[in-house]
């Protein structure tokens, strides 16, 4: 396994997160693994990151295809001052944060965010965040922010219904990723978002956001519950949510599965 907690802290440049890094062969979940590390009483910054995840899932309770050796499988202990209502701005920041690590790492200015939790590179996600939370007495104990990245897998790597609609930095490059150097520069990515979030509310995330929104401008529909709403995507208020352009008026959605009518190949005018 290359993965190396001494190599990461080497090339890491963090305040709030990295402070521990354990780096594992395989486990059912790092998200799982860190939940129990916040109810046991670890400190906020832990980083659990795996060679393998054996049942690694995503949003909507989908699995994360996890092959040993290839790519990041990694989640994040956090304590943040926050409402719970106000947990889902962390899978924005740390959107933001993948999609800063990805361009750096591919070289390309072409990375977008799919509100609320994927990142894509040429209309194929590279990247997904879970965040979950422990709380109580309507504020989190801990949240768990977990983050897969797609560094260099290939595309037999991939179930084949999802072939088409997933990539990695080595097929978008041709290049291979140094997985500790890359975890490393996303730990700082994402320490720099959530102290950003921490301090000034998402007001101060939301231009970044925006200059990668991959659904602006775009034919969306939106299943929000049983209900699917349809019309033009326009951007996220400053709370976060998707703002929504419906032939029946302007809806702000908290919440739902977003697909793109048109592809990512043109924008409604």
């Amino acid at each position: 396994m290359d993965l190396d907690p001494a190599e990461i802290r080497r090339h890491l440049r963090a305040r709030r997160l990295g402070g521990r890094i354990d780096c594992v062969e395989e486990t059912d979940s790092t998200n799982s693994d860190v939940a129990a590390e916040g109810r046991a009483g670890a400190a906020e910054g832990l980083v659990l990151i795996a060679d393998a995840q054996r049942r690694g899932r995503g949003r909507l309770g989908r699995s994360w295809v996890s092959p040993a050796g290839r790519n990041l499988y990694c989640s994040v202990l956090l304590r943040p001052d926050l409402g719970a209502g106000d947990v889902p701005l962390l899978t924005l920041a740390a959107g933001v944060a993948v999609a800063e690590a990805v361009e750096a790492f591919s070289g390309t200015a072409g990375v977008m965010i799919k509100w609320p939790n994927d990142v894509l590179v040429g209309g194929r996600k590279v990247a997904g965040i879970l965040t979950e939370m422990d709380g109580g007495g309507g504020r989190p104990v801990c949240v768990v922010v977990g983050i897969g990245v797609n560094l260099n897998s290939v595309a037999e790597d991939f179930p084949p219904e999802v072939r088409a609609l997933a990539t990695s930095i080595r097929m978008a490059t041709g290049a291979p990723v140094d997985r500790s150097r890359f975890a490393a520069h996303l730990i700082g990515t994402l320490d720099a978002r959530y102290e950003d979030l921490l301090r000034d509310g998402f007001s101060t995330i939301l231009p970044a956001w925006s200059a990668r929104d991959a659904l602006r401008g775009r034919r969306v529909r939106v299943l929000v519950g049983g209900e699917v709403l349809a019309g033009i995507a326009g951007g996220l208020a400053v709370t976060g949510r998707l703002v929504l352009q419906t032939a029946h008026g302007v809806e702000e959605i908290v919440a739902g599965e977003v697909s793109v009518v048109d592809g990512y190949s043109s924008a409604a005018t």
